[in-house]
């Protein structure tokens, strides 16, 4: 099985890298994390990746007035990492129609509700809005549009009277804390296939919804 390259994208503090990062080193996947890059030079999930020797970069986004300007770069630096799968863990940026085109069926990210429902910010308020019974996490094939794209994987949560936001949201954050790992290590292991629209998987947990 040939060694692929990935590389992770993130904007924030970095719990679902620290997830990432752990199961890697737990179970060995046959491939390398050749970089985490981040839009924000503060980003807190740069230091969990220094501290674990993973090379990091910053593209700050600030500095490019015009969204294609920041993806072009961005695009040169994959490039040059000769990557097989981008995993967008926690990066608030939306990617131009061009970027995604460029990379499609490379690029995994993550959002924290069962697509098609509840796209888009603020999702666990938007699902305790609704009344929905069962919310969770999506880990999908990025596409043009935004939050859509072939599903990969979902897992699911109870949604309970007294729920708040709050703890609405860690309820499905410890889901993405296994499904993303998961999915990452199904990839490397050749074991997701995107035919025509549509995801298979192999040998996925249980609990993990295909």
């Amino acid at each position: 099985m040939n060694s692929k390259n990935i590389v992770i994208l993130v904007s924030g503090r970095g719990s679902n890298l620290h997830a990432i990062l752990k199961a890697y080193e737990r179970e060995r996947w046959p491939c390398k994390i050749a970089a985490v890059i981040s839009n924000r030079p503060n980003c807190s999930a740069l230091a969990i990746a220094k501290s674990a020797g993973i090379p990091t970069q910053v593209i700050d986004h600030a500095q490019y007035v015009d969204r294609k300007d920041f993806d072009a770069v961005l695009a040169e630096s994959l490039d040059a990492l000769a990557v097989d799968y981008v995993i967008l863990a926690g990066f608030m940026r939306i990617l131009t129609a061009s970027f995604v085109n460029r990379f499609y069926g490379r690029l995994v990210n993550i959002h924290p509700s069962l697509l098609p429902s509840f796209p888009g910010l603020a999702t666990h308020r938007a699902a305790l809005a609704a009344g929905v019974k069962v919310h969770g996490c999506t880990i999908h094939f990025v596409s043009a549009e935004v939050d859509s794209g072939p599903i990969i994987a979902q897992a699911s949560v109870p949604v309970f009277s007294d729920d708040t936001e709050e703890k609405l949201a860690a309820r499905v954050l410890a889901q993405e804390h296994q499904i993303l790992p998961a999915v990452i290590k199904a990839l490397v292991e050749n074991r997701v296939k995107l035919e025509q629209g549509r995801v298979t998987v192999e040998g996925m947990p249980e609990w993990v919804h295909l």
